[in-house]
């Protein structure tokens, strides 16, 4: 199953819309540390916290420890400085999708770091800014999930 992975993420109820959301389709979520927020947080146990029984969350105490974790899967940075629509992805089984914080996005640093086929965007009206992070991981997980005909291991 493939990874959904929050890089210093800020809100806590939109990680724990994520916990519950990986929770639901089987995915290993990854939270990037230094996080905007104690994993106690009210907010977040109210969004997710109740699915921690179900849910796969793995704890990055920064993002070389995330990097060595992954090896050698494909990373998918969604951003707004995307080249590639979501939908043109062909999704495998172990990708890794990558969100950055609700206010900043993912760094400039990690952004080169890929190739252009692995940043990608979800198409957005002219003029919009970015879309909620709980909002943006829900499309571009279903997709990849309705690619793999909504197998869970």
């Amino acid at each position: 199953m493939f990874h959904i992975a929050l890089y210093e993420p800020e809100i806590p109820p939109n990680t724990g819309n994520i916990i519950r959301l990986a929770a639901n389709i089987g995915a290993t979520l990854h939270l990037i540390e230094p996080l905007g927020f104690s994993l106690d947080h009210k907010q977040l146990r109210r969004a997710g916290m109740d699915y921690k029984d179900i849910a796969h969350v793995v704890i990055h105490p920064h993002w070389q420890a995330f990097d060595e974790w992954r090896g050698n899967r494909r990373l998918l940075a969604l951003t707004t400085k995307g080249k590639k629509s979501y939908h043109e992805i062909r999704y495998q089984g172990e990708d890794v999708l990558l969100f950055g914080p609700e206010t900043r996005g993912l760094p400039e640093a990690v952004l080169l770091s890929l190739p252009d086929e692995q940043r990608i965007y979800l198409p957005m009206a002219a003029n919009s800014r970015s879309l909620n992070l709980s909002n943006s991981v829900a499309v571009a997980a279903y997709e990849a999930w309705r690619q793999q005909d909504f197998y869970l291991e």
